[in-house]
C-alpha cells in the first residue's frame, strides 16, 4: 500500500526523533509538529486559485511536516499553478529527512530549495541596515511554521539584528514571526503555531506593535491542555495557532477555535469583534465565548486604571536567596515582618505562622517599606486551582509596633492611603469579573503587574466606596460580587 508524501514525512520524523536525543533538539529550541496540527494549520489558509503562481515560506522547517501540509492541501483543492518552497533549517542532522520529505512530493509544477543558515541574521529587517544579511527584499505569498522555542541573550546577533522588536533578553519564537510578516507579500497569510505569552505585557509590546502595524489577525485557534500539542514532547506551554494577513485592512470578525486536545474532535469555533480582541491598549484577547466576550465589553467602559489612579501594583523586594544574610526565624528588638503569600489566608494576612525567614533583620532602606495599609496578591499559582487572582488585605493597625515591613519577591504588592481603598481593591480582584478578565488576558500562572495596572477598573471614589460596603463583611467572592454589580454593569 502507497503512503501518502505526509504520511511519508510523519514516518520518517518519527524514526528521527525517536533516533535523536531530546538534549540535541533542545538546543535548536526544535520540537516537531504533530500530523493533526500540520493538517489544522494548512486548512486555514485562504489559497487563491486564479494565481499562476505561489511562493511558500517555511522558516525552521525541521522534517518538512508544515510543508508538506500545506502543499498537499494546495493540491487537492485543485491549484494547478508552480509552487516554490524555501525551507530554512539550521540543524544539519535532519537536513536530510527534511530533504527526502520534501523529494517525495512528486509534482512537476513544485520545486524547493533548503537553505542550511540562520534564517534571522541571513537577511535585512525593517530599517536595519544588516551587518549580517546578504539577502534583501524576498517575499512569499504564503508562510507556515512552527518556529523555534528558546530565550537568546539580549546581545545575541539575532536580537540585535531585529532591535526594533526586542526588549531585553528575546525569544526566537517572536523573532521569526516578526521576519516572517516581514517577508510577506501585500495579502500574503502566515499561520504559525506559537507560544500565548506574546499576548500582553511590557516585554513584548514592540513586537505586539509591529505586528498590528503590518498585519491584521484572521484567525486563532487555543489549545485547552497544555501537555498534549507537541507529540511524545514534554512541553508545558500555552499554545495556540495564528493566522495573519499583511495589510492595513481589518475584519470586522476574528474567527476563535479551541479544542482540549490537538485532535480537534471536540472543536469549537466563535467570531468575536476584532476590536474586543485587539485592544486599544495594545494587548490581544483570547475570548472564547460570547461570556468572556461580555466580560471586557463591560470592564472595557470603565474610565480608569490602577495606575491613573495613583495605586499601582508592584513586585514584593526581597529575593531569598540574595538575602540570606539578614533573614531570621525567630523575632527580636531590631527585626521586622517578612511577608509572603503563604501568608495569604481567606482574604487576610496571618502572620506569623511558623514559616521559616518570617523576619528581617536589616536598616538597609532597599529591603524594607513603610508599614501602612497594603493589599498583597501572589504572583504565582497553580493551573489547577479555581483562582488566578487570590488577595490578602493587610491592614497595619493590625501591627502598630513596626514602622517597617518587608515582601518576599512572590508576593506582589498595591500601597493604600486607607482602609476603604484596601478593601475596595479586594472587591474588584476577588471579584468573578476580575478573575474571569485576568485569565483571558494571560494564560500562564503568573500574576503580572504590568497587565493588573493596565487593567480598567472604576474611579478611585468608586473604589473607596466598595470598600466601605466591605468592612465588616464576610469577603466572600460572591460578597465581592453583589457589591460590585452594583458599581458597575
Amino acid at each position: 500500500m502507497l503512503m501518502s508524501p505526509l504520511s511519508e514525512t510523519i514516518y520518517r520524523t518519527s524514526s528521527f526523533v525517536s533516533s535523536n536525543a531530546k538534549a540535541g533538539r533542545k538546543q535548536y529550541g526544535q520540537f516537531f509538529t504533530s500530523e493533526s496540527i500540520a493538517v489544522f494549520m494548512a486548512s486555514m489558509f485562504h489559497i487563491d486559485l486564479e494565481k499562476d503562481s505561489l511562493r511558500l515560506l517555511d522558516a525552521g522547517a525541521g522534517s518538512g511536516i508544515l510543508s508538506v501540509a500545506l502543499l498537499s492541501r494546495i493540491r487537492e483543492i485543485g491549484y494547478t499553478g508552480s509552487v516554490k518552497l524555501v525551507c530554512y533549517e539550521n540543524d544539519e542532522k535532519v537536513l536530510g529527512v527534511l530533504a527526502k520529505n520534501l523529494t517525495s512530493v512528486k509534482d512537476s509544477h513544485f520545486t524547493f530549495e533548503i537553505r542550511h543558515e540562520n534564517y534571522i541574521t541571513s537577511q535585512a529587517f525593517g530599517h536595519n541596515p544588516s551587518l549580517f544579511g546578504r539577502r534583501n527584499g524576498e517575499t512569499y505569498d504564503l508562510i507556515i511554521g512552527n518556529p523555534p522555542y528558546k530565550k537568546i541573550p539580549k546581545n545575541a546577533a539575532d536580537a540585535i539584528h531585529m532591535k526594533e522588536v526586542c526588549y531585553g533578553a528575546p525569544n526566537l519564537y517572536f523573532l521569526f514571526w516578526a521576519m516572517g510578516i516581514h517577508n510577506l507579500n501585500e495579502g500574503g497569510e502566515l499561520v504559525y503555531v506559537i507560544p500565548r505569552s506574546w499576548t500582553s505585557g511590557a516585554y513584548f509590546a514592540r513586537f505586539r506593535k509591529y505586528l498590528l502595524s503590518h498585519c491584521a489577525i484572521t484567525d486563532i485557534h487555543i489549545f485547552g491542555s497544555r501537555d498534549k500539542i507537541f507529540d511524545g514532547e514534554t512541553v508545558l506551554q500555552e499554545t495556540m495557532i495564528i493566522k495573519v494577513r499583511k495589510g492595513c485592512t481589518r475584519p470586522s470578525k476574528i474567527r476563535i477555535s479551541s479544542s482540549d486536545t490537538s485532535d480537534f474532535l471536540d472543536l469549537r469555533r466563535f467570531d468575536v469583534d476584532y476590536n474586543t480582541v485587539v485592544a486599544d491598549n495594545g494587548y490581544v484577547y483570547l475570548v472564547t465565548s460570547e461570556e468572556e466576550a461580555e466580560v471586557l465589553a463591560t470592564l472595557g467602559r470603565l474610565p480608569s486604571t490602577l495606575v491613573t489612579d495613583d495605586l499601582q501594583m508592584k513586585t514584593g523586594i526581597i529575593v531569598d536567596f540574595r538575602t540570606r544574610e539578614v533573614l531570621r526565624n525567630e523575632p527580636s528588638d531590631k527585626t521586622y515582618p517578612l511577608f509572603y503569600s503563604q501568608h495569604i489566608k481567606d482574604g487576610r494576612i496571618v502572620w506569623p505562622v511558623g514559616k521559616e525567614h518570617e523576619f528581617i533583620d536589616t536598616d538597609r532602606k532597599g529591603y524594607l517599606q513603610e508599614n501602612t495599609n497594603y493589599l498583597f496578591v501572589k504572583r504565582f499559582t497553580s493551573k489547577e486551582e479555581k483562582r488566578r487572582l487570590q488577595c490578602g488585605i493587610y491592614l497595619s493597625a493590625d501591627y502598630p509596633e513596626y514602622k517597617y515591613i518587608s515582601t518576599q519577591n512572590k508576593l506582589n504588592y498595591i500601597k493604600c492611603a486607607s482602609q476603604e481603598e484596601v478593601y475596595g481593591l479586594y472587591v474588584l480582584l476577588n471579584s468573578t469579573i476580575y478573575d474571569q478578565y485576568y485569565r483571558i488576558l494571560n494564560g500562564s500562572t503568573q500574576v503580572n503587574s504590568t497587565e493588573i495596572n493596565n487593567m480598567p477598573v472604576p474611579s478611585k471614589e468608586i473604589i473607596c466606596k466598595m470598600g466601605k460596603e466591605l468592612e465588616g463583611a464576610d469577603l466572600s467572592q460572591a460578597v465581592c460580587d453583589n457589591i460590585l454589580r452594583k458599581w458597575i454593569n
